[in-house]
């Protein structure tokens, strides 16, 4: 026999509903006086969206906040009660290993590692809950699973009847995982060296909401990239919408200026884009576009071929050089006709005048270079004896690249 529930709807809950479904862009997120989170309605935005006059209210200025932004930076400066203590009974080779494995709470080891790294790492790797209501809630001294939280937490009793206003446990509210990225993010900057970068993992859930944390503590200008990793190698049929085959890695320098992308080696396939056909001592290379849009009355003016053909820009483009540097690079036997003399004049770049060594890196990054999400689960079950010892582990190719994107290691794929 089915068990009745023994407490009747909430009124409160129901409106905000309602008014959800009407104005999403209305519904913001509050903690109450037992600070529990909780959605909540925007008063100010809902009066001017039923208004058709500009409505009065607190003074408009661009910001991103939510309910204890100001502890959450309190929390990342305060100090702790706390060291590293060493485990060598526990560890393989402790004198001489160079690998560090420290357990604990990651924003105390992280205030931990200030003591001895404060702007000394050269490269930090995190890969944090993508807040998606499956993984942990963290609660800054301990973390606990979903179903433990809803447990402890009281929001269902044993009989599942609900005994607050949210309907989702606090792991799927923005608040909670800003609370939790906001300090660790703080005190992982301050681990930096000048020229560093943090690579942070992350989904379609919180990628909009972390990018607005790093260009908080980061800056704007020392944004790199937002990786795209293919992380699937094959669609999920049993998709209610669009089969999700990918994550993001957001990458951002301590400071830009000093930070030096490191490339990836060359691939047959680029160097096939290089030939010699008119047997030039300098060596192989490729031809490019001698045009831009960018338009100057000083690049427009005709060119005559060796076959005696007059060739003008296109309309709205100029030459990319002037005429004078044309005609420099004509006498340097730079400029190319195509095999017959009578082609659109083109410039030649070759091979060994590159101006950086390698490749320069794509944002994407496809599993057939850097490994899929199957491939880290089975290097994690092949590590710890057939065990999956935790979920979502990342392949190593990937972490390859990534270090070698942070110019740790030369050409390492």
């Amino acid at each position: 026999m089915d068990k009745l529930r023994m407490q009747t709807l909430d009124g409160v809950q129901d409106n905000i509903d309602k008014i959800a479904a009407l104005f999403p862009n209305c519904i913001t997120e509050r903690k109450d006086a037992e600070g529990k989170v909780s959605l909540a309605i925007d008063f100010d935005k809902l009066r001017q969206e039923l208004s058709s006059e500009i409505v009065e209210g607190r003074e408009e200025r661009y910001q991103f906040t939510w309910p204890d932004k100001k502890k959450a930076i309190l929390l990342a400066n305060s100090p702790i009660n706390a060291t590293l203590r060493p485990c060598r009974e526990e560890s393989v080779d402790f004198d001489n290993t160079q690998n560090l494995y420290i357990e604990g709470d990651n924003l105390d080891v992280l205030k931990c590692l200030k003591e001895t790294y404060l702007g000394k790492v050269k490269m930090i790797y995190i890969d944090p809950p993508y807040n998606t209501g499956n993984d942990f809630v963290y609660e800054d001294d301990f973390a606990k699973s979903t179903s433990e939280y809803l447990a402890n937490s009281g929001q269902y009793d044993e009989q599942g009847n609900r005994l607050v206003t949210n309907s989702e446990s606090n792991g799927r509210f923005h608040t909670d995982w800003l609370n939790m990225i906001y300090p660790r993010l703080k005190v992982a900057r301050d681990l930096l060296t000048e020229d560093g970068v943090i690579f942070i993992s992350i989904d379609d859930n919180e990628v909009e909401n972390l990018r607005k944390v790093c260009d908080e503590l980061f800056g704007e200008d020392n944004f790199v990239a937002q990786l795209v990793w293919e992380r699937a190698f094959a669609p999920k049929n049993d998709a209610r919408f669009i089969s999700n085959s990918h994550d993001y890695i957001v990458m951002y320098s301590k400071q830009i200026e000093s930070f030096k992308i490191g490339r990836l080696p060359r691939t047959v396939e680029a160097d096939a884009r290089y030939s010699n056909p008119d047997n030039d001592p300098r060596g192989v290379w490729q031809s490019d576009n001698l045009t831009v849009k960018t338009y100057s009355a000083s690049c427009d003016y005709p060119i005559t071929t060796p076959s005696g053909r007059v060739v003008e820009p296109p309309a709205g483009r100029c030459w990319r050089l002037s005429l004078k540097a044309f005609n420099e690079r004509l006498q340097d036997n730079r400029i190319w006709f195509g095999s017959d003399g009578n082609g659109v004049p083109r410039i030649k770049r070759f091979l060994n005048e590159l101006k950086f060594d390698g490749m320069a890196p794509t944002s994407i990054l496809f599993y057939k270079e850097v490994g899929h999400s199957q491939e880290g689960a089975q290097e994690v079950i092949k590590l710890f004896n057939d065990k999956g010892v935790f979920d979502g582990p990342k392949p190593v190719r990937l972490l390859q690249r990534l270090i070698t994107l942070a110019n740790l290691v030369k050409f390492n794929i």
